[in-house]
């Protein structure tokens, strides 16, 4: 799979508030045009973490979009996922790597020019740059600004997702970014309907063609 094709990225996150099956909400957020999905949990065990990653990579298998993991490489490696997504503190993308084999997908939270640069050359797949809107799911997340995420898109040759606080209300703001695609926890995972994920996504999924078209 090409990473570049991908619009929506969907991030599931324990503080999501989301009131679904997490298996049903990623099926319906698929429905709608996720393309690859996140499983970000902060405040579970290892062990629990792993078996939450089994469960859901039988559903991302069977809907043929890959499952990356946040943050740990152990966790990426017990669970078999399609890789890991590693902050700036966990880790090198290049021993992520070794780990995980050449077929990894590693992804990496860059914010600076100079931090997107060293990853790139460290092997990273891929970028996730943010919070542009700020963040419901990250209280310290640190803003940033529109003119460091198109400097950071046109300093890389490999793609950057947007993060942070994004809707359909505010997402077309990103036009002209120079990004990949959006990601997204809340927007889509909070919501109380299967019907409304699965709206709330295909919205999102069309305005992210719209972001990136030429």
């Amino acid at each position: 799979m090409d990473i570049r094709n991908i619009r929506l990225y969907g991030i599931t996150s324990g503080t999501a508030g989301c009131p679904l099956s997490l298996e049903e909400a990623v099926r319906a957020a698929v429905r709608g045009g996720v393309g690859m999905l996140q499983l970000r949990e902060k405040s579970i065990s290892e062990d629990d973490y792993v078996g939450k990653a089994k469960s859901l990579l039988k559903v991302t298998k069977e809907l043929g979009i890959p499952l990356i993991i946040n943050d740990s490489v152990d966790a990426a490696l017990k669970s078999g996922a399609d890789g890991v997504h590693l902050g700036q503190s966990d880790g090198r993308p290049e021993r992520a790597r070794e780990i995980l084999g050449e077929n990894a997908i590693i992804g990496v939270t860059a914010k600076t020019v100079e931090q997107a640069l060293s990853a790139e050359r460290a092997g990273a797949d891929y970028f996730g740059c943010g919070a542009v809107f700020g963040s419901r799911t990250k209280e310290n997340a640190v803003p940033m600004s529109m003119e460091t995420l198109r400097e950071i898109c046109a300093a890389v040759s490999i793609p950057v997702f947007a993060i942070g606080g994004i809707n359909a209300e505010n997402a077309g703001l990103l036009k002209g970014s120079g990004i990949c695609g959006i990601a997204v926890v809340s927007a889509i995972f909070g919501k109380s309907s299967l019907e409304e994920t699965e709206a709330e996504a295909r919205t999102l999924y069309e305005i992210s063609r719209d972001i990136v078209r030429e």
